[in-house]
């Protein structure tokens, strides 16, 4: 492949790889920083606090302070004066008291132990692992796509080449998602065989019956009169595909290419957005990851979808 014709099918194509390997990186190096983190705020709060249950000394309304005996780890006993919660009840003389306490400290003092508060959670493991999991085989999905799109590139423009005609056309869908490209360049070859075929600026320079040389049968490889390669995508079609339009192509645009890639990014990131409250559970670990992996999945098919440029 010539560098004219290597040159805007690989700026794509290393866009797309890209955003789907640092894209996935960060969704990973996220879920592997947030369980490192709770990992360490369970230990630490497990090796800060302990329980003893202590002993009421004399009777107290829901409203007074508690005065209690207890005893921590070493054998140390201490007396101290609780402030019950709010919603607590009256406490009877020789009643238990759940004590609270740093064992880490030389002289702890305690607190009213509320067993309804039992520190932070350890996250699920096989959950993350299987978040993980899934997004390296979305990744995976996204590179093999690309890997095998070169490939068939390199096996079709190795067969001997066929010379025919070409118009070059924009199909647009009528309905589309946001990362599908709403319009993508195709050759009509001899006005009855359709091929898609990756964007370059030399197809806004050639007119209707335009004579190329075409490589491959089961997918077709044209190259253009002034040596540019075309990367096609998908196979050789041998009628009109439906639900496109047919237009001619616009001229080669001004704007740097890659600004195309917002709407489909801006579209992953909503819908990720609102997936992490409707399919997880709204914690700030599963909103930036599902925004993280949808953004991120958005953008590479968009890239790998081939849109007019």
């Amino acid at each position: 492949m010539n560098a004219r014709g290597a040159g805007p099918a690989l700026r794509v194509a290393v866009f797309g790889l890209t955003v789907t390997l640092v894209g996935y990186a960060l969704l990973v190096a996220w879920l592997a920083g947030n369980a490192y983190v709770n990992d360490r705020a369970v230990d630490h709060y497990r090796a800060h606090t302990e329980l003893s249950l202590g002993r009421v000394l004399k009777d107290a309304s829901a409203s007074e302070d508690v005065r209690v005996s207890w005893t921590d780890e070493a054998g140390h006993e201490h007396v101290q004066l609780f402030t019950p919660p709010s919603d607590s009840y009256p406490y009877r003389k020789y009643g238990a008291f759940p004590v609270g306490y740093d064992p880490t400290e030389t002289n702890p003092s305690g607190h009213f132990y509320d067993y309804r508060e039992s520190g932070p959670r350890r996250l699920d493991e096989n959950g993350l692992i299987g978040s993980a999991v899934l997004a390296a085989l979305g990744a995976a999905g996204v590179c093999a796509a690309w890997a095998r799109r070169g490939l068939t590139f390199r096996l079709a423009a190795r067969r001997p080449g066929r010379p025919m005609t070409a118009d070059v056309r924009a199909g647009t869908r009528a309905r589309s998602f946001h990362w599908q490209a709403a319009r993508t360049p195709w050759l009509v070859l001899d006005d009855r065989h359709w091929q898609r075929v990756m964007w370059h600026p030399a197809l806004a320079e050639h007119w209707d019956g335009t004579s190329v040389t075409v490589h491959g049968d089961r997918t077709a490889v044209a190259v253009l009169p002034d040596g540019t390669r075309l990367v096609p995508v998908g196979r050789l079609h041998h009628r009109a595909p439906t639900r496109l339009t047919f237009t001619h192509v616009r001229t080669a645009p001004a704007h740097a290419w890659w600004r195309r890639a917002w709407p489909a990014t801006a579209y992953g990131t909503v819908f990720g957005f609102a997936a992490g409250f409707w399919l997880g559970d709204g914690t700030l670990l599963a909103v930036v990851g599902h925004t993280l992996a949808w953004a991120t999945l958005s953008t590479a098919l968009w890239a790998l979808y081939a849109p007019e440029l």
